[in-house]
């Protein structure tokens, strides 16, 4: 039976500068803020580079990957980010043509990302292998479980 939870809710803040990665970057912030159920709220920005995992990937075949190089706007950057983060991203090129996927690293600031995170208080995002999926998928457990 999947598992939800409720709880109150904190924000934070995060400016990326030009030439770094958001990636890395969401990761490092969340270990030192220790945050425990992290995920994205809004992004604004632009980015130069980013590598993607296509919508028809499956466990046994992750190889549907895009390598990204350009000037593309963010038009939305959305997941959890437990020490396994889950992104998805959709970003637009000079002509506002758009492209999507699972972001796998390489989210390289071309002059700025703007990241909202909120962070679902008395709640920790795991994940756990899912036999059904193939995937590592989100388990939401209460601090008191952990």
């Amino acid at each position: 039976m999947p598992k939800a939870g409720s709880s109150a809710l904190s924000v934070c803040v995060l400016r990326l500068g030009p030439g770094e990665e958001i990636f890395t970057s969401l990761k490092k912030f969340v270990e030192d803020k220790k945050l425990k159920a992290p995920f994205i709220i809004t992004c604004v920005g632009s980015i130069t580079k980013a590598t993607l995992r296509l919508a028809n990937a499956i466990a046994s075949n992750t190889n549907e990957i895009v390598h990204l190089n350009g000037r593309f706007e963010i038009v939305s950057l959305v997941g959890t980010l437990n020490k396994e983060p889950h992104l998805h991203i959709c970003l637009s090129d000079k002509d506002g043509k758009t492209v999507g996927g699972h972001v796998i690293s390489d989210l390289e600031v071309f002059t700025t990302a703007e990241i909202v995170i909120g962070e679902c208080n008395g709640l920790q995002f795991t994940r756990e292998m899912d036999e059904r999926t193939g995937f590592p998928e989100l388990v939401i457990s209460s601090h008191s479980e952990k």
